[in-house]
């Protein structure tokens, strides 16, 4: 299958979904990723914030108990640069921040850059991935700009409520691959 046709299938899947199977993915999505990745040598975690009409994994239940019991761990969040057409980033100091861009995603409107090689974990959103780590996305390339950009050591992770696709996903030059994904039920790791 194309990236395009993986796309179409897997924003369809998430938008069928009803309001409590979405709560409910959410919920177990959060507390997987909480049992599965190890915070304490992060000192910084970029992370995407949901696109809700397409019921992209809600990180605000990540970002809420990362700011409660992980005080040491800085939260970067993305804004799209429409001239570069790349993700700049900065860090979270509140809701007040935040304004809606022409996609309907919320995004920090000001604030202290984060450089992305600083970042030590990166959330990646997705559509679809295979069992070698690549995924699909929605098409612009943001996220593998940005993680062209990170230390070879950074962690990115990859959140999504269905397990992967069973054949490999066609991949291209720019493409970046993840190094895990974290599901309700599962986590895969990569390389």
């Amino acid at each position: 299958m194309t990236k395009d046709e993986l796309r179409k299938i897997y924003l369809q899947k998430r938008i069928s979904l009803t309001e409590l199977e979405y709560e409910q993915l959410n919920r177990s999505l959060s507390q997987h990723f909480f049992e599965s990745v190890d915070l304490s040598p992060v000192n910084v975690i970029h992370v995407f914030l949901p696109l809700r009409k397409y019921k992209e994994p809600d990180t605000w239940l990540i970002i809420d108990r990362i700011n409660e019991h992980f005080p040491h761990v800085r939260i970067a969040l993305p804004r799209v640069n429409e001239q570069t057409q790349q993700l700049e980033n900065y860090f979270f100091e509140g809701h007040e921040q935040l304004e809606v861009n022409k996609w309907g995603i919320p995004e920090p409107k000001y604030g202290v850059q984060t450089h992305p090689p600083d970042i030590d974990a990166v959330l990646v959103p997705l559509l679809a991935f295979d069992l070698s780590g690549n995924r699909v996305g929605y098409g612009k390339g943001f996220y593998d700009k940005l993680l062209s950009f990170c230390k070879p050591s950074c962690n990115r992770i990859g959140l999504s409520f269905f397990p992967p696709v069973a054949e490999a996903i066609v991949t291209n030059a720019y493409d970046q691959p993840l190094t895990a994904v974290i599901t309700p039920g599962d986590v895969f790791n990569f390389h």
